[in-house]
């Protein structure tokens, strides 16, 4: 287990090029360091309290993902912190556990959404139009609903942070049209993958997000990979269609938040410790749930 919460890191000698919601990345001049601080953040605002082993979660499960799609091409390059390059050997205590190297690409300007329930969103949009990002669906679906096959929902991000759902009209505009259906076919395979392994170990993946980029005219699976960040896990056990199941990420924290007198803007109010302790709890147990080992 990571032994301290992480809320920001600084590596002194080491280009740190951003700073996002959750992870911090350094330039290696050939390579990138992404490291997943434990930083949380709920309707687009990061808050005070960091929820700890969280960064370790999103590393080791995104490295986990990557090596078992090892048959798709990815930015993955180690997350052994042992063969990190020797400049980075002094800053163990921040980095292992939490962080890996990948090869530089230039991200694709879309988001690759796969759903394979109604939640979210896409619940709302069915409720009004039975359909979700121009995609007509049966009728007489209900909240948490599987859907006949997965969809393809992609999604372009607004200058507020805030993902757009677009149809695949549009994202052809954006991509092209060979790059769009390659990476509608692409997302659907890993949803498809990562959906049948995790439903050996009693989750449900309800939707994901991937993002791809190229280098050298090669396209690459890159970023976080079925993470609870990134995705909607549900425990099996717990599924009952037309309720919203509990899950394994950020949602009691959600849930919390809506029993405040808060406008959702910054500053985010403080966290109990017990919701902390929850959501933490959550993190972890589904990485040792889906990987079938222990959070390193």
């Amino acid at each position: 287990m990571q032994p301290a919460s992480q809320t920001s890191i600084d590596l002194p000698g080491i280009r740190k090029l951003r700073s996002g919601k959750v992870r911090e990345v350094f330039d290696l001049c050939e390579t990138l360091l992404f490291v997943a601080t434990d930083r949380l953040s709920a309707f687009d605002v990061v808050l005070p309290d960091p929820i700890p082993h969280k960064g370790a979660v999103l590393n080791q499960l995104s490295a986990f993902w990557f090596r078992r799609f090892d048959t798709v091409d990815n930015h993955f390059v180690t997350a052994d912190f042992d063969e990190f390059p020797k400049e980075l050997q002094s800053f163990r205590e921040q980095l292992a556990g939490r962080s890996m190297i990948v090869r530089k690409t230039k991200p694709l300007p879309a988001e690759c959404v796969v759903r394979g329930y109604l939640a979210g969103s896409g619940w709302k949009e069915y409720r009004e139009s039975q359909s979700v990002c121009g995609i007509k669906l049966l009728g007489g679906l209900q909240l948490a609903s599987q859907l006949p096959e997965p969809i393809f929902t992609p999604a372009t991000k607004s200058e507020s942070g805030h993902d757009l759902n677009i149809g695949m009209d549009e994202c052809r505009k954006i991509l092209g049209d060979e790059m769009a259906e390659r990476v509608r076919e692409l997302s659907l395979q890993i949803y498809s993958a990562g959906r049948d392994h995790a439903a050996q170990r009693g989750i449900i993946v309800a939707d994901t997000k991937f993002e791809f980029g190229v280098v050298d005219g090669e396209l690459l699976l890159i970023d976080e990979v079925l993470t609870p960040d990134s995705s909607r896990f549900w425990p099996r056990d717990q599924y009952v269609v037309g309720q919203s199941p509990p899950s394994f990420d950020k949602q009691f924290v959600r849930d919390y938040l809506e029993t405040l007198d808060w406008d959702k803007t910054p500053p985010a109010p403080k966290l109990p410790e017990d919701v902390i302790a929850k959501t933490s709890a959550k993190y972890v147990e589904a990485f040792e749930r889906l990987t079938g080992e222990k959070l390193g």
